[in-house]
């Protein structure tokens, strides 16, 4: 007599899934179309594997560095940051596909606010020109900061 034990473990798609606009699939699973609008799946390990991410690090001098500051990764999963950055959102919003845009859109809108302001606010006192000096400085470095990130996430998104 045999005993048939059901599996577990998910089945395979019939068909592969296909991203439609909008960032939804539609797959067919068993015989019936499922559709989901979940976001695509971004692999970022295997895209840090694929930059060479750690190496250029490592070449760069940054993890003796952080090593000689007391980060290790012990220390780090002692200390709960990578919870703490899940909690915040970071981890979620470095697979989110509208991220680096929003980052794009927030690089320029900094580097456009900094001149603006500056045209903006009168130079009567010395008080206003540090104004005009830390405005500007917040928004050069801000807009550069946003600039780089929206193209570091982009390039850790990529599938190629």
């Amino acid at each position: 007599m045999a005993i048939l034990v059901p599996s577990m473990a998910t089945q395979k798609a019939l068909t592969s899934a296909k991203k439609t606009f909008g960032y939804t699939k539609a797959a067919t699973m068993m015989g019936a179309t499922k559709k989901s609008t979940t976001t695509s799946n971004i692999k970022l390990l295997t895209n840090v594997e694929k930059l060479r991410l750690l190496t250029k690090a490592e070449k760069a001098g940054f993890l003796s560095a952080a090593e000689k500051a007391g980060f290790s990764l012990s220390s780090i999963e002692k200390l709960g940051l990578l919870s703490k950055a899940e909690e915040l959102g970071v981890l979620s919003a470095a697979t989110d596909p509208s991220t680096p845009s929003a980052l794009l859109t927030l690089s320029l809108a900094l580097l456009g606010l900094g001149p603006l302001l500056v045209f903006l606010v009168p130079e009567e006192y010395p008080w206003e020109i540090g104004l005009q000096v830390v405005v500007a400085l917040v928004c050069v470095v801000g807009g550069s900061a946003a600039f780089a990130a929206s193209n570091f996430v982009s390039n850790l998104q990529k599938s190629s």
